[in-house]
Order: structure tokens, then C-alpha cells, then sequence
């Protein structure tokens, strides 16, 4: 459709309407472009306020002192929360309780001598010269205690000392105390690992999460352990007792699972509590268990026994002549009770005789007997959690005279529970597991595990250690408990003093394993330096750990789930009840 084309008055008569249109555009696109200039003034203005205040902040922090900057700084860190540390069975090894710290900022302390003075009624442990120096400095932050009761803290209010203030933080706290000590380890001042299965948390990746500040009040799931505090309970109860019965410098021991690798209890006494780190530092409180090296004796003879065994040379019916001493480089190697004859290998075991085992060895040789030992982990250091473990020593260069005392555990020097790791593949069916403080499956151990002996030959040692505690012959039998099948061997080593073999100083060690017909855990205990028993005359290990053990087993075995069969004479008490 075509459009009419004006006519020129029409033209000039619509001219003014038009201009005055065009004119209140204009004052429109004006009076608008103020406006968007002031909004983004506005917000200019917001942003580059709040970041001067952070700046300020900065600066201000960047001024002060270093005591007070670091103050500061270390706020979030002293609230950071560490995961409590449970067992296996959701049991409380340690968490975080919170507690009041005590400051001081001197330049707000009006008379230095009288804070001192009023201060040392509540805390008298505190050091007068030091504290009237630190009061009257110029510093403008310092801390006075860390760590201060209830009861301290509301002593210290009621005193109205200006210049004085607390600063809360978190504590940890150990409920059972000496109980697993050495497991749990300790924190720092700064709720910060330093110890045991607490270091290992913040070698994992805590650490970093606490000093990025991440950490505070934070819920943080608990960590479960493998230990079963009611097992570790009765370890600890009963290397207490044995310590004071038998007069010993000092003990320990371990349960571990033969299936999974799960360490369910561990302690070595004298121990410490956690709950006061300082104990920690007194001289012969140390984890002998996984960070002390020992001769273990006798029970690296069920070692030399599987790896005979394990070449298919011989069986348990083969024999040794053990009728007369072995003479080599000096030495006089005999039996401690010889039987002056030809012994079969399962009687060299039960006999628990030196020239037997070393027979034994010389049929492997000296490579062979380096490489099976190394293949059991013996020789090298242990890799689990714990930070505390030692490393095996050994002849820089293995002769025959080597190979022949390490037969029957002189020679190499070695951790207990590096010792309890390797004999549970000899009773497993030839698997070695890596040990774990962590919960851990069946099938995740088989994953990680190494088959090292046959299992004929875990079956004939899992024989061994039977016979070695139910025959009356065998060096084990006051281990023997009705209805739990246990199987074991003795260890008793003369230790080193100034360089030679002490013929009074004993390290006495027994290793066993239950129940044999299906072996599912095994339990190591050493005593060191233990005296005979009032009455008796020998200080044994069949006198006093094996007993122990005995002992653990009776209180501990229903607990782990072992049924104790005690056959007909079990079915005749359940009908008496």
C-alpha cells in the first residue's frame, strides 16, 4: 500500500511539535547518564571500603610485635579440632576436651612486681625472676601457662589482675591413660602430633587441614583403629603383673589376626601416659614392641625349622646329629639340655637344640638362609602406620659362623613385633601380611599379601608348635589352655654386656599362635631380664612368658570369638550347670 505524501503546510505546520519532542528527548538521555555515573561510584566507593578495611587490618597486624601478630595468627590453630581416635569397636582412645590458656599483654600491667607476686599464689611453679621480667617487658603479647585447670583459671579471675587474660584451646585427652600410650602416641602443646598412630593422622594430610585453618570447630569423622581395648586391656594387665612377679627391667607384647594383619593389641612396659607427654622423654620408657632390637633366642628357631622344611629336602621325620658340640671360629655351640644323640626335626624343635638348628641351616646355606630370612621381612624395616619402628641389624657379610648362631637367634637383631609378623605366615598357610593399626578385610590382606612358604610347610609348622606346648617334652606346655588349641615357641637369649654374652641377663620371649587346627591369631610376649619365681630355680621362658601368654589367651580368647572346645569333659560341665 503507497503512503500520501504531505502537503508543505502540513509540513511546516507539524515543525514546532517536532522540535519540542526532540527537546525533551535530549533532557531525557541527559538527567539519565548522571544517574548511571552515581551508581557506579557507589559501588566503587563499597568495593574499595571494605578492602581498605582488610588492608588496614593487614597492615595492622604487620605493625604489631611479633608475640601478638603470632598470637594472632596461631588463634585458629589453637581451636582446631583434631578426629577422635576410636577401636575397633567405637571405644574412645582420644579426643578433644577444651581448656583455658593463660596471657599477658605487659604493657597494660600497671605494677609488674605485684601481677608477680598475686600471680604465684595460684601457679607457684612459676619462676619469680622470669615472671616479674616477662611483666615488665615491652612485649606486647606472651603466654604465662598453657593448659590450666578449671579450678586455676577461676583462681586467677577472682585475683582481677589487669594486663592478664585466657585464651581457650583445645586439649587432647587420653581416656585410658597408660593403657595404649605407645599405640595412640601424643600431641604438643599445639594439639599437634608428635607420636604414635596421632603422628601418622597428621603425616596423612591433618596437619596441612589444620594449619590452613580448615580445622576449626570442625566435625571431623572419627578414626578407627584396629586395637580391641578390651584385648589390650588384658595385655597390659597381665605384662603388669608379670613385670612384678618375675622382678623384670621391663616387658611388652602383641596380638595380631593371622587373617587380616590387624594389630589388635600392643604395649611395652614401663610405658607413659599420653595424657602427660613428659613421661614420654624419662629414660627406659620406650616402645621395645616395634622400635626396640633384640636378640629373640629360641623362637627363631621355628624360622630355621619352616626354611629346612621349605626346601623338600628333608621332612619331619628326617634326622640331625646332634650328639656332639660344633666347634667353628672359637666357638663352642652345644645344647642347654642336650640329648647327646640323633634327633629327628620335630624332636630338634621340641628340644629347642642349637646344634639342630644349625644343622638345619648349613643344609640351606649361607645365601639361602640370608634370603629366606630377608623374605620373611626379618632383615629389613617394618612398613606400617606406626612412625616408631626400628630396622633390623645383621652381619655386614654372612660367614658360616654367622649363618649357625643366627639359626638359633643370635647373630641378628630384630623387633618383636617384626618377629609376631613373620611367624604368622609360618601358621596362616604361608601368607605374609603387612601389619596394620588399621581396620583391614580378609580380602584387602590377601590383595597385599605374599605367599613366602608352602603351605605344606605351614601345616607341619602349625604341627610343630601344637606339639612344642601339648607334649610334655615340649619347652611350651605351661601355655597350654583347655579348649583353645595353642602352639608356640620359646626364646630365651643371653643378652650382651660390654661386648659378650651374660650368662645371668635373659631376654625371654614366647611365640604362639591359636587355635592350631585353624590358626587366627597369634600372640608374642617378652620379658627382659626376669628373675626365678619365688621357689623355683630356672627363669625360663617356658617358666615365665609362657605362662603369660597362657594367661592372655584363657582371659582374651572368647572375646576374639574363639569357641574353646573342651570335647567330652566340656559337654560332662554343661550338664553338671
Amino acid at each position: 500500500m503507497f503512503k500520501r505524501k504531505p502537503k508543505p503546510e502540513e509540513i511546516s505546520e507539524d515543525l514546532p511539535r517536532r522540535a519540542e519532542r526532540n527537546a525533551v528527548r535530549r533532557r531525557d538521555r541527559a538527567s539519565s547518564v548522571p544517574l548511571g555515573k552515581s551508581r557506579y561510584i557507589i559501588a566503587m566507593t563499597m568495593f574499595i571500603g571494605v578492602y581498605g578495611v582488610i588492608a588496614g587490618r593487614l597492615v595492622t597486624w604487620g605493625t604489631e610485635p611479633d608475640e601478638r601478630a603470632l598470637a594472632f595468627r596461631a588463634a585458629d590453630q589453637f581451636m582446631a579440632s583434631r578426629p577422635d581416635l576410636v577401636d575397633r569397636n567405637g571405644n574412645v582412645l582420644a579426643t578433644d576436651i577444651r581448656v583455658g590458656s593463660l596471657f599477658a599483654e605487659p604493657r597494660k600491667i600497671v605494677d609488674a612486681n605485684e601481677a608477680s607476686e598475686r600471680l604465684r599464689t595460684v601457679l607457684p611453679d612459676l619462676d619469680p625472676k622470669w615472671l616479674y621480667n616477662s611483666l615488665s617487658s615491652e612485649a606486647a603479647f606472651l603466654w604465662l601457662r598453657r593448659e590450666l585447670t578449671p579450678s586455676q583459671q577461676q583462681a586467677i579471675l577472682d585475683l582481677g589482675v589487669p594486663g592478664i587474660g585466657f585464651r581457650t584451646e583445645k586439649r587432647r585427652f587420653y581416656p585410658g591413660g597408660t593403657v595404649a600410650g605407645f599405640v595412640t602416641g601424643h600431641v604438643n602443646v599445639d594439639n599437634q602430633g608428635i607420636a604414635g598412630m596421632e603422628k601418622y593422622l597428621d603425616d596423612q594430610g591433618y596437619l596441612a587441614l589444620q594449619n590452613s585453618g580448615l580445622a576449626v570447630d570442625a566435625e571431623l569423622e572419627p578414626v578407627r583403629l584396629s586395637i580391641d581395648l578390651r584385648v589390650q586391656n588384658i595385655l597390659h594387665d597381665e605384662l603388669t603383673a608379670a613385670m612384678t612377679r618375675y622382678r623384670s627391667i621391663a616387658a611388652g607384647g602383641v596380638v595380631l589376626d593371622a587373617h587380616t594383619g590387624e594389630v589388635l593389641a600392643m604395649t611395652s612396659l614401663p610405658d607413659y601416659d599420653p595424657n602427660d607427654p613428659r613421661q614420654a622423654l624419662e629414660k627406659d620408657r620406650m616402645n621395645r614392641t616395634s622400635a626396640g632390637l633384640f636378640e629373640m633366642g629360641s623362637t627363631f628357631k621355628s624360622f630355621t625349622s619352616a626354611m629346612a622344611l621349605d626346601t623338600k629336602k628333608v621332612n619331619l621325620h628326617s634326622t640331625f646329629d646332634a650328639r656332639n658340640p660344633i666347634h667353628i671360629g672359637g666357638h663352642r655351640i652345644s645344647d642347654f639340655h642336650g640329648k647327646k644323640r640323633v634327633l629327628t626335626l620335630e624332636e630338634v624343635f621340641i628340644y629347642s637344640s642349637n646344634i639342630g638348628s644349625a644343622k638345619e641351616a648349613e643344609l640351606v646355606g649361607i645365601k639361602g638362609h640370608q634370603e629366606f630370612l630377608t623374605k620373611l621381612g626379618l632383615l629389613t624395616r617394618l612398613k606400617t602406620e606406626l612412625p616408631e619402628v626400628a630396622t633390623p641389624t645383621q652381619p655386614k657379610v654372612w660367614k658360616q659362623v654367622n649363618s649357625i648362631t643366627i639359626s638359633y637367634g643370635h647373630g641378628v637383631s630384630t623387633t618383636p613385633l617384626q618377629t609376631a609378623v613373620a611367624a604368622t605366615s609360618l601358621l596362616n598357610g604361608g601368607l605374609l601380611i603387612p601389619p596394620t593399626f588399621l581396620p583391614r578385610t580378609e580380602e584387602e590382606a590377601k590383595k597385599i599379601s605374599t605367599q613366602v612358604i608352602s603351605k605344606e610347610t605351614s601345616d607341619d609348622m602349625r604341627y610343630l608348635f601344637r606339639l612344642n606346648v601339648a607334649d610334655q617334652r615340649g619347652s611350651g606346655n605351661y601355655a597350654d589352655i583347655d579348649g583353645y588349641e595353642v602352639g608356640g615357641k620359646t626364646g630365651t637369649a643371653n643378652k650382651v654386656v660390654n661386648g659378650r654374652y651374660s650368662d645371668t641377663k635373659k631376654f625371654n620371649a614366647f611365640l604362639a599362635g591359636f587355635p592350631m587346627s585353624d590358626p587366627r591369631y597369634v600372640v608374642l610376649v617378652f620379658i627382659d631380664e626376669p628373675q626365678p619365681e619365688p621357689g623355683k630355680y630356672y627363669a625360663t621362658a617356658g617358666m615365665n612368658a609362657a605362662p603369660v601368654v597362657g594367661n592372655i589367651i584363657r582371659r582374651a580368647g572368647a572375646l576374639l570369638g574363639v569357641k574353646p572346645d573342651l570335647g567330652e569333659t566340656g559337654k560332662t560341665l554343661l550338664v553338671s550347670y
